[in-house]
């Protein structure tokens, strides 16, 4: 048995029930088939010897893994032959509400006295694998678990008592920023794991994409292998209505392989995950669209700390497909780079209309997202009152008296920017520097919000605004470049890896663009670079996505 910090460890008095109670609100208990579908993908049945492994489950509630758990063990331990006895070390269940603890008790013994066992033994047992105490404490994990199951707690790191958080935090290296405390439920589990051991939980997957399971995603990628990810957001997997967004995740202590992922619809149950399990086993099919479910097999899964891709099982398996293939966007090789516009900091101040503010080359065309709305650029007379030298030092503002009255006009607002405070002899900085080779060089710029991809070329005219993501190269032509980016095969790319704004609006950030896989320049033949070019000038996005399916070599793309 794996030993737990329990609050007599960690104060002076046993666990209180206020604080379980407080606690509690991230109970949701599972129903059986889900649990059972479980227990077939970690591979936890009763024609392997149960009893010489240890599975562990974390947070056990009123016995809802534990029930089938201890009906697995008791099938396994008849055939093979061995008293239930033996088993006395195969299960480790936590829990921190006594009355939790006292309902898996009692259902567990109710349990191996259906089985045939003796009282003596089934009470034994029972209080022997369930324990309470916080999982999240142990000194440290031992590497001691074949499988670790369960639905970890759903609740807010900030919703936990202040010393137990500090706590959970000291414990869990990987549970940062605003987590929800299921994280340290993955890290914990995984680290007990031995190797070849396998976690299976059903939680809400926005670790997966969130910024606060970005430490959990470098974990599982650096050391683990995801081998499963079932979304189950609109299935009635729990026995109370949660908005969870669950997904079933299987991980495995092991370097990484093949995975499947799937997705489901509302009418997804017990029949549909019989026929899904059953597709499982059959290795050799790669794809399988049922009634309520579709799924797919990729050949590796994503990695890093940078948020994993959402889509359906098909588009999933495209963009891995498109990863191994091609190279990312922004490319040293071929000089093409992805950033974003100035941020001043003050635009009331440093953006105006007036030719007449400040001395004429302290004026830096600008360009707004205003003039990007028709697809071409339509420049609204935005300027940037420059402080920067081409050098990229600020320009002394003795040399420039009319600048100099302007931001003294102004200066009480730009002296209360953090920016100023922090270097206030710079006070009339801009956040950002301004790179004086970017104003003249060909770029496509990108609106920061927009329901479909929108690149717009600037020949060379004007200065992004912070609002802007640009992209320049050295290689591309820019409106070849531009066509595969219009299409919905570079769309399909931030839509994976971007959070959706209300009304499906994405964000085309340059974490996002920079996630985009494009073929070569030299590798366009002609005819697709002139395809492209000109469904670039009409903007068709249709006629793009015509001609990047043919340059990505794809025949279609999924839905």
């Amino acid at each position: 048995m794996t030993r737990i910090l329990t609050t007599t460890d960690m104060h002076s008095a046993p666990l209180s029930e206020s604080l379980a109670e407080a606690m509690q609100h991230g109970e949701v208990f599972t129903h059986r088939w889900v649990v059972e579908a479980i227990l077939d993908l970690v591979g936890y049945t009763p024609d392997r010897d149960l009893a010489q492994m240890h599975i562990v489950e974390p947070a056990c509630g009123s016995g809802a893994f534990l029930g089938p758990i201890t009906e697995r063990l008791s099938a396994s331990c008849r055939l093979h032959s061995r008293s239930i006895g033996e088993a006395v070390d195969a299960i480790s269940a936590y829990d921190l509400l006594a009355r939790n603890v006292r309902d898996s008790r009692r259902l567990v013994t109710q349990h191996l006295l259906a089985e045939g066992w003796s009282e003596d033994d089934a009470t034994k047992l029972a209080k022997s694998w369930i324990n309470q105490g916080d999982y999240l404490l142990q000194r440290k994990p031992e590497r001691n678990a074949d499988h670790v199951v369960g639905n970890p707690p759903y609740i807010r790191l900030e919703d936990v008592p202040a010393d137990r958080m500090k706590a959970y935090r000291s414990a869990c290296g990987v549970m940062g920023g605003r987590a929800d405390v299921y994280i340290g439920f993955y890290e914990i589990g995984l680290k007990s794991l031995k190797p070849g051991g396998m976690l299976g939980f059903i939680c809400a997957d926005r670790w997966m994409r969130n910024q606060y399971g970005s430490k959990l995603r470098e974990l599982v990628g650096r050391s683990y292998s995801v081998d499963l990810v079932l979304s189950m957001h609109d299935v009635d997997a729990f026995q109370e209505q949660v908005a969870a967004y669950p997904a079933i995740s299987i991980i495995r202590n092991g370097s990484q392989g093949s995975v499947v992922v799937a997705d489901t619809k509302k009418s997804f149950g017990p029949s549909a995950m019989a026929e899904f399990q059953t597709w499982v086993r059959a290795v050799d099919q790669p794809q399988i669209s049922g009634d309520s479910f579709h799924a797919a097999r990729l050949p590796h899964w994503f990695n890093g700390t940078d948020s994993w891709p959402a889509g359906s099982p098909a588009r999933l398996a495209m963009l891995e497909d498109l990863g191994d293939r091609f190279g990312l966007l922004e490319d040293p090789s071929t000089g093409t780079r992805v950033g974003i516009g100035v941020a001043t900091g003050a635009d009331k101040v440093f953006l105006t209309q007036s030719t007449a503010a400040v001395e004429e080359d302290r004026l830096l065309p600008m360009a707004m997202v205003r003039d990007t709305t028709s697809g071409s650029l339509n420049w609204s007379g935005t300027h940037l009152v420059n402080p920067w030298d081409d050098a990229g030092n600020l320009v002394d503002l003795g040399e420039y008296p009319k600048l100099a009255s302007y931001f003294d006009q102004h200066s009480e607002v730009l002296r209360k920017r953090y920016v100023a405070v922090k270097q206030p002899h710079r006070w009339y900085k801009t956040i950002d520097k301004v790179d004086p080779r970017l104003t003249k060089t060909p770029k496509l710029l990108f609106p920061d919000m927009k329901l479909t991809i929108h690149p717009v070329l600037d020949p060379g005219r004007l200065y992004p605004h912070h609002n802007l993501y640009f992209i320049v190269s050295d290689s591309w032509d820019m409106r070849v470049l531009g066509g595969i980016l219009l299409s919905r095969v570079a769309e399909a790319f931030v839509e994976a890896y971007a959070v959706k704004m209300r009304g499906g609006t994405l964000r085309f950030q340059a974490q996002y663009l920079r996630r985009i896989r494009v073929p070569s320049p030299a590798d366009i033949s002609p005819e697709d670079q002139a395809a492209l070019a000109s469904a670039f000038d009409d903007r068709d996005a249709d006629a793009a996505t015509t001609a990047a399916l043919r340059v990505y070599g794809l025949t279609e793309l999924p839905d």
